[in-house]
C-alpha cells in the first residue's frame, strides 16, 4: 500500500512556499553568499533552522503572544531598520570600491561573523516573526495535534528546500561575477533593497 501524504503536510509546504519565496533581505543575503561560495551551506542551514524553530514556536502558541504585543513589534522594527541601514551602507561601500572583485573574495573574516550576520538578518526582521510565528503558527494551530505536526513539518521542509536550492543555484551565476561591474551591480542592488526595507519599516508602510 502506497504511503499517503497528509493533506496538512501539503498545505504547510504550499503556505510556506508562498511566504518564503518573496525576495527580501534574507534571500538576497543567501543569494549573494551563494555566488561568493563563502560559508553558503552553513548560512543556508542556519536560515532553515531558524525558520523551523520559529514555525514550531508559532504552532505551539507563541504567535498569539507576539501578535498582541505592539511594543515588541515596534522594538524589532527599529532594531531591524538600524541593522538594514548599516548592512546596506557596507554593500554600497563594496560597490564603490575600485579594486578588482573576485567570486572567491571574502566578505567575512570567519564563519562566526557570517553566522552572526545571518542571525541578525533573520531575527531583526519583524516580518520573519509575522510570517513564521504568527501566520503559519495561527494556521497550523487550528489543526488537531497529529495534523498540526504534519503542517509544521511541511512548512519547515520547504524552508530547507528553498534556502539550499537558492545557495546551490547561485553557483551557476558565478561566471557572471567574474567581471567587477557585475559585483558592483549586485552590491548596489543589495544596498537599495536593504535601505528600501529599512525605510518601509521606519515609515510604518511595512507594518502588519
Amino acid at each position: 500500500m502506497l504511503f499517503s501524504i497528509p493533506a496538512a503536510f501539503l498545505t504547510g509546504l504550499a503556505t510556506s512556499a508562498g511566504l518564503i519565496i518573496a525576495i527580501g533581505a534574507q534571500n538576497a543575503f543567501v543569494l549573494s553568499q551563494g555566488v561568493r561560495r563563502e560559508y553558503h551551506w552553513s548560512i543556508a542551514a542556519l536560515c532553515s533552522l531558524i525558520d523551523a524553530l520559529l514555525i514550531t514556536a508559532g504552532i505551539a502558541g507563541m504567535g498569539i503572544l507576539i501578535s498582541q504585543s505592539a511594543q515588541l513589534l515596534t522594538l524589532i522594527s527599529w532594531a531591524g531598520s538600524a541593522f538594514l541601514l548599516w548592512y546596506g551602507a557596507n554593500a554600497l561601500r563594496s560597490a564603490l570600491r575600485s579594486e578588482t572583485l573576485t567570486v572567491s573574495g571574502r566578505q567575512f573574516a570567519s564563519l562566526g561573523s557570517a553566522l552572526l550576520t545571518t542571525l541578525a538578518l533573520s531575527l531583526l526582521n519583524p516580518h520573519v516573526y509575522l510570517d513564521t510565528v504568527v501566520l503559519l503558527g495561527s494556521i497550523g494551530g487550528r489543526y488537531p495535534d497529529q495534523e498540526r505536526f504534519w503542517f509544521g513539518a511541511g512548512a519547515a521542509l520547504f524552508s530547507f528546500i528553498w534556502f539550499f536550492s537558492l545557495s546551490l543555484g547561485a553557483r551557476w551565476l558565478a561566471p557572471l561575477f567574474r567581471k567587477p561591474l557585475n559585483w558592483r551591480i549586485l552590491d548596489g542592488t543589495v544596498c537599495l533593497m536593504m535601505w528600501t526595507l529599512a525605510g518601509l519599516l521606519l515609515s510604518g508602510n511595512l507594518s502588519p
